[in-house]
């Protein structure tokens, strides 16, 4: 099957994603999509200045060519714009004042926070993407931060999405490696999901699961064309990126795309992490994250589960109000803590409950390890697929020391209810030394602490 045939197959399934185009040279066709789509009526640009130059200019002569009247709204490049409820919301004011429609140009914060402006307006979007940087441009979610605390606001997915093949091989290098890195992303939260299957505690979709990893190894598969900016190579990844979008939207959740890797990468984004000046990408922030979470899970399958006590795991297993204490321990006060015990509240067990799950870990660890070594890469494999990609791997590349990495791994699992490989071995009582055994060697602090 085409990327296109792939595309428009999951398209079909769409409540709201009506069109995908991908191909070299489509940007010229955005004026004849918009009037397919959207009618003849305002179009308004949100950009800023790089993606202004990238494709604005030329969405802008389309839409005008079409006989749509057009405005802009061009934002500054820098500082790297943040993606945030208020950003959101001030867009919002800039498309109230008229019923013009809303175009989207550029990648990862700018969809968002059109997405969510778009939505509190009630209004379909279009989405021209100017990088293969990450799975949101077809997705139902906007990962924002609002008072400090990144979450994923239910939204709806842009109406229409233009990924010129041309514009995106344009892209700065590191955009790329950082899409790389979002989409390896989905080898380990296959895993997590695998888990949460395993366990009872949320099923595999028969939809959005084939979607997301039936392909995968195939459009992680070629990291130095990719880095190279072949033309074939980037449909495959642009193609992947788009389809978990939609799988998100298909299931109802980022389950399909997201687990322990953004969750680790989560709290660096929330903590505004800065590498060489620059506020590091959530792709590269997912692509550390993804290692990281890969190497928890080689530590897991060197471990014997069917022998586990699970008489004793229960009975040192912390208590809600210890996991309370152990957020604001992490957090302090404020909204990241109040949203973190929501959160854990939703997924915590003990007693009896625990004491069911763990059996099941024992007596189904054969089958689970069979399930998880099928679907995850060794660390060391997805190490030099991400370099050869041209995204960084290892924690120092974006400024993470020892400690921080540490405790970002250890804390990540307050942020969400979602169950992942971080979960299981908190309930084993063996997250300390599985974080411990995947950290790097101290040999000497590497940026933030």
């Amino acid at each position: 099957m085409t990327a296109a045939e792939l595309i428009a197959g999951a398209v079909a399934k769409s409540a709201t994603v009506a069109e995908v185009l991908v191909g070299r040279g489509v940007l010229a066709q955005t004026g004849a999509l918009y009037r397919r789509q959207f009618g003849d009526g305002p179009a308004c640009i949100i950009a800023d200045e790089n993606t202004w130059k990238a494709a604005g200019a030329a969405v802008e002569a389309s839409l005008k060519a079409a006989g749509i009247a057009v405005r802009s709204h061009v934002m500054p490049a820098r500082p790297r714009l943040k993606p945030t409820v208020d950003l959101a919301n001030s867009l919002r004011d800039v498309l109230a004042v008229d019923g013009s429609v809303p175009v989207a140009v550029g990648s990862g914060v700018i969809n968002d926070v059109v997405k969510h402006a778009a939505f509190g307006l009630k209004r379909d979007y279009l989405c021209v993407a100017t990088a293969a940087s990450m799975d949101g441009y077809t997705s139902a979610g906007s990962p924002l931060s609002d008072k400090g605390f990144k979450k994923t606001i239910q939204c709806k997915p842009a109406k229409a999405v233009i990924g010129d093949l041309d514009v995106i091989a344009a892209a700065p290098a590191e955009m790329t490696g950082w899409g790389y890195g979002d989409l390896a992303g989905k080898v380990p939260a296959g895993g997590d999901w695998i888990i949460a299957d395993a366990l009872g505690i949320e099923a595999v979709d028969d939809v959005a699961w084939p979607l997301v990893q039936h392909r995968l190894r195939e459009w992680l598969g070629a990291p130095d064309r990719i880095a190279a900016g072949e033309s074939a190579a980037l449909e495959g990844l642009f193609t992947g990126l788009t389809l978990v979008g939609l799988a998100m939207e298909l299931h109802g959740s980022s389950r399909p795309a997201s687990g322990a890797d953004h969750q680790i990468a989560h709290l660096w984004e929330m903590d505004d992490l800065k590498f060489a000046g620059e506020r590091v990408s959530h792709g590269a922030c997912v692509a550390v994250g993804c290692v990281m979470s890969l190497r928890l899970f080689d530590w897991l399958l060197a471990q014997d589960l069917s022998t586990l006590d699970v008489a004793a795991a229960v009975a040192a297993a912390p208590s809600l109000g210890v996991k309370i204490a152990g957020i604001h321990a992490a957090f302090g006060p404020g909204e990241i803590a109040a949203r973190s015990v929501e959160e854990v509240r939703a997924k915590h067990v003990e007693g009896a409950a625990l004491r069911s799950r763990l059996e099941r870990v024992r007596d189904g660890w054969p089958d689970l390890v069979a399930r998880l070594r099928a679907q995850v890469v060794t660390p060391s494999q997805m190490v030099e697929m991400l370099h050869r990609a041209g995204a960084p791997a290892e924690a120092a590349e974006i400024g993470v020391g020892r400690d921080y990495l540490r405790r970002s791994t250890l804390n990540a699992r307050f942020l969400r209810s979602r169950y992942t490989v971080l979960d299981l071995l908190d309930e084993c009582g063996l997250l300390e030394a599985a974080v411990e055994a995947s950290l790097p060697l101290p040999l000497r602090k590497e940026g933030r602490g």
